[in-house]
């Protein structure tokens, strides 16, 4: 994946979907990736959700944690899309929920199935956290998460009786923040820990979504400075619809210009919120092209018509 996105002679197209809620089949995954496929997809991301917990009265008072998963894994969904279209399948892979020994065995996993490209996120805190908590004996840190693929890269695994162990050749990508993480103080502070997973070992870097391209641009100036030189793709996520105008900015902690919320504001239903934020992402995506980003990736969450009409004006 790094080579194709640094050799490149013209953008990319990627995008992210989300695995289906416990009891949907595979088919509904089809079929938001079928109406993408004519615009020769480089990769799709594959998220990952923590399991989840409910407290089950039992008798005398007591409380019972039960462990539920709402969405079936990101493995074998990669396997099936790799298996189906003949494209690179990224899975995310998550510090939270994990022991460093599960983490390992999933690699194993992914590289015996051939998937050789991994999304090394730190993940968010469950619902009932108010801040993120590593598991007991579990990676910390997105760093530390790269610094364990690199190690298996290496051909170090945990268990040091291995030997002439097989190195695997996962592909790293991290995440990066146009306006920074909600947690560090400032974009320097989160320029710096960007700093740290690439010089872990991380070979690219997909960026959270943002509807400002002047952010997206002192972003990489920012990276270039601080001496991360490994390709930066810009994440795009379009408006479509107007739970969206007030949900995005509040879950992803981003800012709308007002140039956009001066059109949005002028709507009175989803379809016209839709031509908006399809509209506002299509020029988004020619600047971006005209500014050299080497892929452009689209966060779909499960639906494809609007990127499609996106992609068919830029592709």
């Amino acid at each position: 994946m790094i080579e194709r996105l640094k050799s490149t002679d013209k953008p990319l197209f990627s995008f992210e979907i989300l695995p289906p809620l416990k009891g949907k089949s595979i088919q509904s995954i089809y079929d938001g990736i079928d109406p993408l496929m004519e615009f020769n997809p480089a990769f799709v991301n594959v998220t990952y959700h923590r399991e989840e917990f409910v407290y089950k009265k039992r008798e005398k008072g007591f409380l019972e944690k039960i462990a539920i998963k709402k969405r079936p894994g990101t493995v074998g969904i990669c396997a099936a899309i790799m298996n189906k279209y003949n494209i690179e399948a990224i899975p995310h892979l998550i510090c939270g929920g994990f022991t460093k020994e599960e983490t390992e065995n999933a690699l194993i996993d992914l590289n015996f199935l051939g998937i050789d490209n991994v999304l090394a996120l730190r993940g968010d805190p469950i619902k009932t956290e108010s801040h993120f908590v590593p598991e007991k004996g579990g990676n910390e840190y997105a760093v530390d998460l790269v610094k364990q693929i690199v190690e298996l890269n290496n051909g170090n695994y945990m268990d040091e009786n291995i030997e002439n162990a097989n190195p695997t050749n996962f592909s790293i990508g991290v995440s990066g923040y146009p306006e920074k993480h909600f947690e560090s103080p400032n974009m320097k502070a989160d320029i710096k820990r960007l700093k740290e997973k690439i010089d872990a070992g991380a070979d690219y870097i997909v960026t959270q979504l943002f509807y400002d391209n002047k952010k997206f641009f002192a972003f990489v100036d920012s990276c270039r400075a601080a001496g991360i030189d490994v390709p930066i793709v810009p994440g795009i996520k379009p408006i479509e619809s107007m739970r969206h105008i007030t949900f995005l900015p509040k879950f992803f902690n981003i800012d709308l210009p007002s140039e956009l919320t001066d059109e949005l504001d002028k709507c009175n239903s989803n379809d016209e919120v839709s031509q908006v934020g399809a509209e506002w992402a299509i020029q988004q995506s020619k600047e971006l092209i005209e500014y050299g980003a080497p892929c452009l990736h689209f966060y779909t969450m499960g639906k494809s018509t609007t990127v499609s009409q996106i992609a068919r004006a830029i592709f």
